[in-house]
């Protein structure tokens, strides 16, 4: 029996613009293809929060701005476009204010269905961002966070953290504890 095709039609990244606008499910691009994002657990959600209240509670005062999960990122030259569960960027504001340029921090809180993503895809997508300094990968499961940084020569290192310790944060400049992450669970 001969396999069943069907085509589907790629969307430009305006189509996947003028789409999310008005979506009640928001979606990822990548390459013209769309992926519905789906909900969280509450463990997902608890974790980032913690992450979003220390980095907010940090940069309180200065030039940078935290986001949580509803601001796109533009990755890769206009070809890849992706929801970061936290967000960072410092300096001055564009104008666009839906979609989020120049990060110097994302992170992503794994779940079973997005883990390889986020440790592969993601992460060699955030690289080529020139403006990102860190990416952080948070298990959900268990007390683990891997960190991808840049160094001052521009280098991409990669080191993880488990049970107990701090981590670097380079925007706003703090350190962030697998406490804090993990507070009340």
């Amino acid at each position: 029996m001969a396999e069943r095709v069907t085509q589907q039609h790629l969307l430009t990244v305006e189509e996947y613009l003028k789409l999310e606008e008005s979506a009640t499910v928001r979606h990822e691009y990548v390459d013209g293809m769309i992926h519905a994002m789906v909900g969280a657990t509450r463990r997902h959600n608890q974790i980032a929060i913690n992450i979003v209240a220390r980095l907010w509670n940090a940069a309180r005062g200065g030039d940078c701005r935290v986001y949580a999960s509803d601001v796109k990122v533009q990755a890769a030259d206009d070809a890849i476009y992706y929801y970061p569960d936290v967000m960072v960027a410092c300096g001055p504001e564009d104008d666009d204010p839906l979609v989020e340029h120049e990060p110097c921090l994302i992170v992503e809180v794994t779940s079973p269905s997005t883990e390889t993503t986020d440790r592969r895809e993601k992460a060699f997508t955030y690289r080529r961002i020139p403006s990102l300094k860190a990416y952080l990968i948070v298990d959900q499961n268990r007390r683990w966070v891997e960190r991808h940084f840049r160094d001052a020569n521009g280098e991409w290192h990669q080191g993880g953290l488990s049970d107990e310790g701090e981590l670097p944060i380079p925007c706003p400049e703090m350190k962030l504890s697998l406490d804090d992450i993990y507070e009340g669970l």
